[in-house]
């Protein structure tokens, strides 16, 4: 499983590898928490990229409900066929119950994500990524559970549709509030810790081209540094690479203080960190990045 990771560019622990492993053998979804820029996300696509099936993705938001998520209809498109059928004189030759059952037909309907990954289809199952989860209300995550437990939607003026064969479904939480323990005991559940510092060394390496093995241990020992800081928003891997890539553009070799003040809008995203970087002493975090 690691390997077929690393192959589109992701590389796990081992935890996490059998953690989807077994999450694909069972069928079970997988509830990844860990904190933001921790690779989350990043692991459903890989996933997909690896399986060859779709990356569906629900992002999770406070009021999300079955017309964003689930499916809705598409309300114009049936005022231009009634429109149509007036026009052509057919409304006046068709009973009412005939035009309102055309209205919901099919081709009316609009796929959101969740009826998107249960929709039968010929090629590989799809990977239902339901980013956020935590930031989604108690009545959204009830219908989740019914959802995730048999992976059919119904829509009343069509009927059921059911998965052929079930998606491959990745939940993540930044851990704004806690899930709930129902949705949890539908899942496996793992917990996505910052990458070791050799771990990050290796993924700096493998999403940044060209990189110099210097600069990139550099980096992530100086990312690592950072971390220990108390942030608001500690930097997560996303951020590393950004740091990398930036350095690298600049035909920069090594850090030093001139360096990592110009270029730390890469890493870190809030002033009030950048303050505290800086005031805990750039001095310190080169001499961190310099240990070998």
């Amino acid at each position: 499983m690691n390997a077929a990771l690393a192959e589109q560019g992701y590389l796990a622990d081992e935890g996490l590898c059998i953690a989807v492993y077994l999450a694909i053998e069972l069928g079970r979804p997988l509830l990844l928490e860990g904190d933001a820029g921790v690779g989350k996300t990043e692991l459903a696509k890989a996933l997909a990229a690896w399986t060859g099936g779709e990356l569906i993705r629900l992002q999770c938001y406070e009021g999300i409900d079955a017309a964003q998520a689930v499916y809705d209809w598409d309300y114009s498109r049936q005022l231009l066929h009634l429109r149509a059928s007036e026009a052509s004189g057919r409304a006046a030759a068709t009973s009412q119950d005939v035009l309102e059952a055309e209205l919901y037909d099919e081709r009316f309907l609009i796929r959101r994500p969740i009826l998107r990954a249960v929709t039968p289809t010929d090629g590989p199952s799809p990977v239902l990524l339901i980013d956020e989860i935590d930031r989604s209300d108690d009545e959204f995550e009830a219908y989740l559970l019914e959802v995730l437990s048999d992976f059919q939607v119904t829509v009343p003026e069509l009927g059921t549709f059911q998965a052929s064969r079930p998606p491959l479904v990745v939940l993540t939480s930044n851990r704004t509030r806690d899930v709930h323990d129902a949705l949890k005991r539908r899942c496996l559940y793992h917990w996505v810790e910052h990458p070791t510092v050799e771990r990050e060394i290796e993924i700096v390496k493998l999403r940044v081209p060209g990189i110099a093995p210097e600069l990139a241990a550099e980096v992530a020992r100086a990312v690592e540094f950072m971390r220990s800081l108390d942030l608001y928003k500690p930097p997560g891997i996303a951020e590393t690479i950004d740091w990398a890539t930036a350095l690298t553009r600049l035909g920069i070799g090594t850090i030093d203080a001139q360096v990592t003040e110009s270029t730390l809008g890469a890493v870190v995203k809030y002033r009030e960190d950048a303050q505290k970087v800086i005031g805990e002493g750039v001095a310190t975090l080169i001499e961190h990045a310099g240990r070998s």
